[in-house]
């Protein structure tokens, strides 16, 4: 397990969901037009727009222009961070360093709390029989600069990570469900019940992982050195049930916010520890994006459509690592 992270009593998986969750928030959507265009939003809002960088703290990397021939400007391998506790105790400093709000949301101090955040346990039963960690894509249809089909997608990414994973001596289960062919809109809504369903038949399963690539300025390219590896940098990426306008939405309840930040930020921790420069910062935005399922529900991007598809699964095996990190 990361070695920074609390040795706190082993967290047991809950015992049962909050039933019919997607339902319900479906039918507040058909009663409520508010609900509509708030889903409409959320339903859009992840990988389609290119993600706002904030001046400080920027880790994207320019693609070089064809009449500048060093292609090797845009690889980084970045130091290692020293991680100061008592930095990161300062609420400023940990929102700065770590994360990127988007303006659809807001985080106050008592959620970004670094105590908080590394309490808990999250290292997972290996002995429990079944799948362990689920992995699958709301947008399975993404792509990547020189993707020919569904192999060398976003779903092929997850076939390396399943296999690196499961190297590690977890059992995974990579579901390759299509929820964005065609109306990609309310790709969300679709995968819910299908997950909500895998979750309930696969009670081993306390893990889950959505798995995409961003959408990015096509003068923009993500990508890292890491082991001597090119690779496509990754981002971890939590929805906060929350917009700025409107304050906490009842009918897009997730009762495992802290439980999913506590895991993006201990997996941003080991990966400033053991991979410096291999992730951006994690992006926090308003709305639910079906990471209510689980306590250690995770939404990873995974490069954008600038990358290739060799660096964005060279990506995985640093990811594979600190999964093992810290869930083991």
């Amino acid at each position: 397990m990361y070695p920074a992270i609390a040795q706190n009593e082993q967290r047991l998986w809950y015992e049962s969901q909050e039933e019919n969750l997607a339902y319900y928030e479906n039918q507040a959507a058909e009663e409520n037009e508010q609900a509509k265009q708030i889903i409409a939003e959320n339903e859009k809002a992840v990988t389609e727009q290119p993600v706002q960088q904030e001046s400080q703290n920027v880790d994207e990397t320019p693609t070089q222009k064809e009449s500048k021939k060093p292609e090797k400007k845009t690889e980084t391998s970045g130091k290692k961070v020293s991680v100061n506790r008592k930095k990161l105790q300062d609420f400023d400093y940990l929102r700065q360093t770590f994360y990127q709000v988007d303006n659809t949301t807001t985080i106050g101090k008592n959620q970004l709390d670094v105590d908080k955040l590394m309490k808990p346990d999250l290292r997972i039963d290996q002995s429990v029989d079944g799948p362990q960690i689920l992995i699958y894509h709301t947008h399975s249809q993404e792509r990547y600069a020189d993707s020919k089909d569904e192999k060398t997608g976003v779903v092929g990414v997850g076939d390396y990570l399943t296999e690196l994973l499961e190297e590690e001596g977890f059992q995974v289960m990579h579901h390759k469900g299509e929820y964005d062919v065609g109306d990609r809109d309310h790709a969300y809504s679709k995968a819910a019940p299908s997950i909500q369903k895998i979750i309930n038949d696969n009670p081993s399963i306390q893990v889950v992982i959505d798995l995409h690539r961003d959408g990015v300025g096509e003068n923009t390219r993500l990508v890292t050195t890491q082991n001597g590896k090119k690779m496509a940098k990754i981002m971890f990426f939590n929805g906060l049930s929350r917009t700025t306008a409107s304050g906490d939405i009842p009918y897009l309840k997730n009762p495992y916010i802290s439980d999913n930040l506590a895991f993006s930020f201990q997996m941003q921790l080991a990966a400033a520890e053991y991979y410096p420069d291999f992730t951006r910062r994690i992006y926090l935005k308003g709305y639910r994006f079906n990471m209510h399922f689980c306590p250690k529900s995770m939404l990873v991007e995974v490069g954008a459509q600038t990358n290739t598809f060799e660096e964005a699964k060279n990506a995985m095996e640093p990811l594979a690592d600190l999964f093992a990190k810290v869930l083991k």
